[in-house]
């Protein structure tokens, strides 16, 4: 692990982190433009296909059958910005890794489809891939950031709709509390290069649009009941305000009696994978997930 590699992608994140309002327009443009900079891994290929009723990217080896098993994978993006092209560098790198099909969902955003439409449409293609012969115990939930908060949510609403729920969770700095009641929201203001409470208020208010942001679904961190869910891997960063939204719901799936790895990096900022090949820790971290996967998928 290099603390040169860590201070060269600080310095880059704070150049590429605009700060003030900006239009939705504005905040999908720049994520685009910066998620454009990490590209999938070699040795894969993408399909635009469909899942449920949303599009969605098909991603496989390139050169080899897949193994026998899918990735459902949620993207990140604050629930306002993001597609499954901007999530490639993750997504990809589970495949390249685990080499599982994996299905990236193409959801509805807000703030022209607030909550509860992500989780929906997440029910839905979870349903699709159900009803298309593909066995709940051969289907892992991931996701990163609002995905993270996701692949959570959507295995909630997939208990309450008494279906079979899928054999694990991999969350990558997952966002599981919308009224930010964790420590980490104040105290790594300053560390976190991405966001400040003022941004993460923005896009909350856009998801939310005036609904109140006690559901189970928006608080799972402090106040969902995790009774029977898979084995969950949750991975953060140090340097992260949504830190404890990974601890808590650790520690609450742990007194659920849910088998869970809380996985935390010391001094990388959210989502750090994303930067696989670039810093060591991001890729080791990958190797983590894939084994986990590979250990729950059968």
């Amino acid at each position: 692990m290099s603390r040169a590699q860590r201070d060269r992608l600080k310095e880059t994140l704070g150049q590429a982190s605009p700060r003030g309002r900006r239009s939705v327009e504005e905040m999908r443009a720049g994520f685009r433009a910066f998620s454009s900079k990490f590209k999938g891994p070699e040795g894969i290929r993408t399909t635009v296909t469909s899942l449920g009723r949303r599009p969605a990217l098909r991603i496989e080896p390139r050169d080899q059958p897949a193994a026998a098993g899918t990735i459902l994978y949620f993207h990140g993006g604050g629930f306002v910005v993001g597609s499954p092209e901007t999530a490639l560098s993750l997504s990809g790198s589970l495949v390249a890794k685990t080499g599982f099909a994996l299905l990236s969902l193409d959801y509805r955003l807000a703030p022209e489809f607030p909550f509860p439409a992500a989780i929906e449409d997440g029910l839905a293609a979870y349903r699709a891939l159900l009803d298309g012969g593909t066995p709940a115990c051969s289907i892992a939930f991931a996701g990163d950031s609002a995905g993270g908060g996701l692949s959570v949510t959507t295995c909630l609403a997939a208990r309450e709709a008494k279906v079979p729920l899928p054999a694990a969770i991999v969350a990558f700095s997952p966002a599981l509390d919308a009224r930010h009641t964790g420590d980490s929201i104040r105290t790594k203001v300053g560390l976190d290069p991405f966001f400040t409470p003022d941004s993460i208020a923005t896009t909350d208010e856009l998801y939310l649009a005036g609904q109140s942001p006690d559901h189970p679904w928006l608080t799972p961190a402090v106040s969902a009941d995790l009774t029977g869910f898979p084995p969950l891997l949750l991975q953060a960063g140090t340097n992260e305000l949504l830190l404890d939204d990974a601890t808590r719901l650790a520690t609450r799936a742990r007194e659920a009696g849910a088998d869970v790895i809380l996985d935390v990096t010391a001094d990388v900022p959210h989502v750090f994978q994303t930067f696989v090949g670039v810093l060591d820790e991001a890729d080791h971290a990958m190797d983590r997930a894939a084994l986990f996967l590979k250990q729950h998928i059968r």
